[in-house]
């Protein structure tokens, strides 16, 4: 998208609003605004169908709320739109012919099933990281709740060894042809079937683990690679890691980054910035000091004469970049003032001030 819009207002909804409230107020305001209507409006039945293609979904809502926009994938100003309006006649032909277009959920309730191949459903959840594992990368393995594929009959649904049967509802081809009446007219689909769930055969024993569903609700270990460098707020997409379908694609697993803040340390591009306070007579003489880095304590030497706000390297301790390379650790000087001088000491800064220092 050229410039954000905010599909929230667009539909009248809150940002928290539940998927069926977002349904909801798009069947309301698609109704209001279809062309079809007498008082219609194309352009703003395009914008609807644009903002709940979007929200509907929740990879493609995760992805907007994070970035304000999103990368890909359906809606948008892609398949459906033109630049004079919506375009309807291309989701016509593209039914009446047999092509098998996935018209997606905006279309949905007009349409009846999509017809393209089914996936899964997509998964979100949040990974807390603390700053050390943003900065160098971790390994998590996280527990999740979801629809997988049956371990017991490998996602076929029969019980290991039954003999398969050919679905008398598709004669085994695993589609059948459908029309449905819609506000665009007559609309002729093809859909997997039913019975069989487009495999076109039927188990004469099903499943007793899934009861030949193919797939059933359990406890699944994820492996999560997270790369060095990440920041809070990215997003990582792990494919197919989401819920599985029978027969078709599993869903993705979207996995939203937060770091928790380190206060000894801020980033600057692949440097790493930490404060270190300085005494003022090590300032003025030199001095060797301790230094804590992410790799661990480090000594450093402080310069004669450094000035307060001054920055040292201490090299290669800073952020993993490309090339296997990393950045500094800076440390910036903070001179530390007596807030109470002895009466010896009062009067050698006394010298000081006579010598012009």
């Amino acid at each position: 998208m050229a410039n954000k819009k905010d599909y929230y207002n667009v539909l009248g909804v809150d940002k928290k609003a539940s998927k069926d409230d977002i349904k909801k107020a798009f069947h309301k305001l698609a109704h209001q605004y279809h062309p079809d209507k007498n008082k219609g409006d194309a352009e703003k039945f395009k914008e609807l169908s644009e903002a709940y293609s979007v929200l509907s979904d929740e990879k493609r809502r995760a992805e907007y709320d994070s970035y304000g926009r999103v990368f890909g994938g359906r809606g948008g100003t892609g398949a459906g739109f033109n630049a004079q309006g919506f375009d309807f006649s291309q989701f016509q032909d593209a039914a009446q012919n047999g092509f098998g277009f996935d018209f997606g959920d905006v279309f949905s309730d007009f349409f009846g099933a999509a017809t393209g191949m089914r996936r899964g459903r997509d998964i979100s959840i949040d990974l807390e990281l603390s700053f050390k594992e943003s900065v160098f990368g971790t390994t998590r393995r996280v527990l999740l709740a979801k629809t997988a594929q049956c371990d017991t009959c490998q996602g076929s649904g029969a019980e290991p060894g039954a003999k398969q049967n050919t679905c008398t509802h598709c004669n085994g081809v695993g589609k059948i042809h459908e029309t449905t009446n819609s506000i665009f007219g007559s609309i002729s689909m093809v859909q997997p079937c039913r019975q069989c769930r487009g495999t076109g055969k039927v188990p004469e024993t099903k499943c007793h683990t899934c009861r030949g569903e193919g797939v059933y609700r359990r406890q699944e270990e994820v492996e999560i690679v997270v790369p060095a460098s990440i920041e809070g707020g990215e997003m990582i997409r792990l494919t197919n890691a989401g819920e599985a379908m029978q027969n078709g694609p599993s869903g993705d697993l979207y996995v939203k980054i937060h770091v928790t803040p380190d206060p000894r340390f801020k980033k600057e591009g692949d440097n790493l910035v930490t404060e270190l306070s300085v005494k003022l007579s090590d300032a003025l003489l030199g001095a060797e000091y301790t230094v804590v880095t992410l790799d661990g304590d480090e000594k450093i030497t402080i310069p004669q004469g450094v000035t307060h706000g001054e920055l040292l390297h201490v090299k290669g301790r800073g952020v993993p970049h490309a090339r296997g390379r990393r950045g500094d650790l800076l440390v910036r000087v903070k001179l530390v003032l007596p807030q109470k001088l002895s009466r010896n000491a009062k009067g050698l800064v006394e010298k000081l001030r006579e010598e012009g220092i």
